[in-house]
């Protein structure tokens, strides 16, 4: 099965096709190899537009794409794998009979260990903690904190634990020393003047820490 490791970038929702694919390939050449796509407007046939053509681009790039909340669009688009929300993480033994092993599956867990242990013996191949500090990308979540996150890294020595929430070049490296495999990035690489340039330092600092 394929990890989901380095620097993993969320691409904003609900931008123009244009723009979307313009932002992802900005990533991609800067050296980020997992994003994930959102969608959170109506219609289907926009939304797997949009997916394929996403898909097209990260494969050009050996890249993973990842889609958020919908296990059908990710499975139709062909993306790498989907991540799903507490509230919508369906039975995953259930939905692994469904998929099979292939599709990587990850699960936002906030500061739930005991829900990360549940859906990590269900079949869920990454797990993801936050926010780290606070965000105005979801400023409802409260912080997670450092000491927190290296705790829920301890716990899960064996399983794949994503950062989300906060996470900038500022403070990329204390993500990674506190023992995650992959930090998640929404405003603090595509809100940069530069994408490119944000996803190579991005990149650069987490491979060297």
């Amino acid at each position: 099965m394929t990890k989901v490791s380095g620097i993993y970038g969320i691409l904003p929702a609900d931008l123009q096709m244009a723009d979307l694919l313009a932002k992802a390939e900005a990533a991609l050449k800067g050296g980020v190899r997992t994003l994930q796509f959102r969608d959170k407007k109506q219609g289907y046939k926009r939304a797997i537009k949009r997916a394929r053509a996403l898909r097209d681009l990260t494969r050009d790039y050996q890249a993973l794409l990842i889609v958020n909340d919908s296990v059908k669009l990710a499975v139709d688009s062909e993306a790498d794998g989907v991540h799903l929300g507490r509230d919508d993480a369906p039975n995953l033994i259930q939905l692994r009979s469904e998929v099979g092993d292939d599709l990587i599956v990850g699960i936002t867990c906030r500061a739930d260990a005991a829900f990360a242990k549940t859906v990590l013996k269900e079949g869920a191949n990454y797990v993801s903690f936050g926010a780290v500090w606070t965000t105005m990308t979801k400023p409802e979540v409260p912080e997670l904190g450092l000491a927190r996150l290296a705790k829920a890294c301890q716990m899960f020595p064996d399983a794949d634990v994503c950062a989300i929430g906060g996470i900038t070049a500022g403070n990329v490296v204390q993500v990674k020393a506190a023992g995650a495999d992959c930090a998640a990035v929404v405003s603090g690489l595509f809100a940069a003047d530069d994408i490119e340039a944000r996803a190579q330092l991005l990149t650069a600092l987490w491979s060297r820490a």
